[in-house]
């Protein structure tokens, strides 16, 4: 068996974070609240956050009829990680509300907690207050994806997870409406809320 390269020749597209929440009423349900948060340290577009939040994932439309919003500070690279990433997370694919997806400035952020207990993220934006927190955490462990395995089918991808069995989470003073069910996750029996630190993406089709 042949040592692991220890430098990677392809290109880094992204690293950073991206934890999430894809929230059901009942686990043979639609989704009825998709969150897919992003803190990136480095990118093309250099760096940024954004919240992509869907209140009403099954919905072609978005504000003032529907909270379907991407709150961020980096608007072009808040557009590249939905049209090239997000769009392709198999809980939003296809999503309808993601075609008229309103890219809301963000005016403040705070991150809390830990990984040992709850972690919470504090995103607001030109009319929307969202507070997401990831409560009865787990056992931290390491997603090693190749392109054949990773969303894109064009990425390999790292990323340290940790799965959360609760959420607490609001928008505007309004509870979210779901909660995490358990998913299978590349064979190890999962939670559709989970935290992703330290994640990465490589082309590994592009050399740098």
């Amino acid at each position: 068996m042949s040592a692991r390269p220890a430098i990677n020749p392809s290109r880094v597209d992204w690293s950073g974070e991206n934890p999430g929440m894809y929230l059901k009423e009942s686990p043979d349900g639609p989704f009825t609240t998709l969150v897919s948060f992003f803190r990136v340290v480095l990118s093309p577009h250099g760096r940024g956050h954004a919240l992509l939040l869907l209140e009403a994932p099954g919905v072609n439309t978005s504000l003032p009829e529907a909270l379907n919003v991407c709150v961020t500070d980096n608007e072009p690279l808040a557009r590249w990680l939905v049209k090239e990433f997000a769009t392709s997370f198999g809980a939003f694919r296809g999503v309808p509300a993601l075609r008229t997806l309103a890219y809301v400035p963000l005016s403040g952020i705070q991150a809390s907690g830990d990984q040992r207990a709850s972690y919470m993220e504090w995103v607001k934006g030109e009319g929307v207050e969202a507070t997401l927190s990831w409560e009865q955490l787990g056992e931290p462990f390491m997603v090693e994806l190749g392109p054949e395995q990773s969303p894109t089918g064009r990425h390999e991808m790292w990323s340290l997870f940790v799965e959360a069995g609760r959420v607490t989470a609001s928008v505007n003073g309004r509870r979210l409406r779901g909660q995490p069910v358990p998913r299978d996750f590349q064979g190890r029996r999962s939670s559709t809320a989970f935290l992703a630190f330290s994640e990465t993406w490589v082309r590994a089709d592009s050399p740098r």
